[in-house]
Parts: C-alpha cells; sequence; structure tokens
C-alpha cells in the first residue's frame, strides 16, 4: 500500500503520543481526519521489550506507524546518562521497527535528530552530509542511536520493499516540551529560567555558554504537519530534513525569550558550560520541493510555548 493510499479510516499507530512530538502528531492527524488513531501508555507497553512489542504491533496492525518515542534531553543529560541514551533509543527503534515489518505495516516514519550530522558539517547541512565527519562528543551516544534507527529503516526498504522512512527535524519546541532545568533542551529551559528570574527579581538570566553557537527551531505542530504531509505525499525516499530554514543565535534565543516572558534585566553568559555545536542549520530545499513549509513565526511559537508551560506550573 502506497503512502498516499493510507485511508482515514485506517489505524495510524503514534508511538511516543505522551510526547511533545507524539502528541503533536496526535493532534495534526485528527485534524486531518484520521478517525482510528492507536496509542498506548509507556506504564502499558514497554517499548524496550522486543516481545510485547510484536505482541502488540500483532494485533493492533497498522496501516502506518510514527515513531516518536525515544530517550531525549540537553547537553547535560546527554553527557551524564550516554550508556542510557544509546541503550534505550537503540532498543526503541529497532523493537518497533522490526515489529512493524512483522506485522505487515508497509509505511513507517522514524523521527531523529539533526545532532546527528557531523558536529563541522557545511551549512546548512544538507541530507548527503550523513557519516562525512567526526560527531558532537557531548551527544555521540544518542546520535549514533539516531543513525543506526536510520539505516534500519533504509534496510527494511531494500531488503522487503517497505516504506520506512527517517525524518530530521531541527530543534524543537512547543506545548508538552520538557522545562526542567537540567533535562530540557535550550529553549524550553532558557524559557523556564527566564521565568524564574522575573518572578524572583533577578538582575540577570543566566544562560550557559558563550551564547554564540547558532541553532534553528521549529514549532513542533509545524513538524507534526510536515510529517503528516509527507505521509499524503508520496515519498518513498532517503532520509530528509525537517526545519524553518533560519537560525539565530543563542544570546538572540535568550533576547526573544526575555521579550517574550517580559524579563527586562540582562544576560550572563556561563562560559564555563559547553557550547556543543557551532552551528545547526539544515538544508530542506527537499522538504520544500515537496510543497511544505513552516509557517509558526519563532516569537509566536515561544509564546504559546510559554503558555504551555504556565498552564503546566499551575
Amino acid at each position: 500500500m502506497a503512502a498516499e493510499a493510507i485511508d482515514r479510516d485506517a489505524p495510524v499507530y503514534v508511538a511516543g503520543d505522551s510526547g511533545m512530538v507524539g502528541g503533536a502528531l496526535v493532534r495534526r492527524l485528527r485534524a486531518a481526519g484520521h478517525r482510528q488513531i492507536v496509542t498506548c501508555s509507556h506504564a502499558a507497553l514497554e517499548l524496550r521489550d522486543p516481545a510485547a512489542v510484536q505482541a502488540f504491533m500483532l494485533a493492533q496492525r497498522p496501516a502506518a506507524v510514527f515513531v516518536a518515542a525515544a530517550r531525549v534531553g540537553g547537553i547535560l543529560a546527554n553527557q551524564r546518562y550516554p550508556a542510557d541514551f544509546i541503550h534505550d533509543n537503540l532498543m526503541i527503534a529497532a523493537n518497533l521497527i522490526h515489529a512493524a515489518h512483522l506485522a505487515g505495516v508497509q509505511w513507517l516514519m522514524m523521527l531523529g535528530s539533526s545532532c546527528i550530522y557531523p558536529r563541522d558539517a557545511p551549512q546548512p547541512i544538507r541530507e548527503e552530509q550523513l557519516l562525512a565527519g567526526p560527531l558532537e562528543p557531548s551527544n555521540a551516544a544518542y546520535a549514533v542511536a539516531k543513525i543506526a534507527a536510520l539505516e534500519l529503516c533504509a534496510s527494511y526498504t531494500r531488503q522487503h520493499g517497505r516504506q520506512y522512512l527517517g525524518v530530521l527535524p531541527c530543534n524543537l519546541y512547543g506545548p508538552g516540551d520538557n522545562y526542567d532545568l537540567e533535562r530540557g533542551h535550550v529553549l524550553p529551559a532558557l524559557l523556564r529560567k527566564a521565568h524564574l528570574a522575573k518572578q524572583d527579581g533577578a538582575e540577570a538570566l543566566v544562560v550557559w555558554g558563550s551564547g554564540r553557537p547558532r541553532r534553528e527551531f521549529l514549532y513542533v505542530d509545524d513538524l507534526a504537519d510536515a510529517c503528516v504531509h509527507l505521509m499524503g505525499s508520496g515519498y518513498a525516499g532517503p532520509h530528509l530534513n525537517i526545519g524553518s530554514g533560519q537560525d539565530l543565535s543563542i544570546g538572540e534565543l535568550a533576547e526573544t525569550v526575555m521579550r517574550v516572558v517580559g524579563f527586562d534585566g540582562r544576560i550572563a553568559f556561563d562560559t564555563s558550560k559547553p557550547d556543543g555545536t557551532p552551528r545547526k542549520l539544515l538544508d530542506v530545499s527537499r522538504l520544500t520541493a515537496l510543497g511544505w513549509r513552516a509557517t509558526t513565526p519563532l516569537a509566536q511559537g515561544i509564546a504559546l510555548a510559554y503558555q504551555d508551560m504556565r498552564s503546566r506550573m499551575a
């Protein structure tokens, strides 16, 4: 069954629906009129257990699968728990992809990450740059697991004629994000820091690193829209970048966050913390050629994320 033939009445399984990306996919699929969206909580299904995953997939037999389940975190979490990051992500990807094949699932999308590209890849990063140089050491374990997942998709496609596709989003943010100061990514962590600084009447917002690295950000509902667009487009090619096509420095990001939050202090850069990769901007020309562009401006998306954070804190 080709991707474009997936019927709105056919079951679509979203693995990781309780997370930020999975939740956005469920919202977008519902908006697109899909009536059978299959989800399962972590408590009910341990994705690191191959027998449990196979039994679940054989019982459900979805027409399509989105793999949005993963162990994720910022620089500090990746540095502290590399074994957890590589083990859990390898197991989740291998179990879900193999179980989908056994259940006869023809179409699957694996959500990867732009951090799998070489640390010093030419900018903007084209899909062909994968494995063209050394990885960023601070998240190498996570990156290797995601690279293996991409190769799994490509291998099941070559050997078994499946349409298993990997997509590589840039930095994501939005409703359902992790705003933990240690485990969260840079944007949600900055939102939390700015909010607390405003509450406490602090003089400065402390930003990790020099503020010079440049990053690209994409609102998570835009990502979900791109994924569902690809499901309906019939695209069955190699892995694909998904991004906004624009980047900014971490210092500029902090200034934008401060404006949204309403914190009028100064920025204090903590240069004892690592910067990570100097720049990450994706070449999204392949995706643009398929008829999709991001639509949510950064300041608007940050305001929506801040509203989400405040409601969850309350």
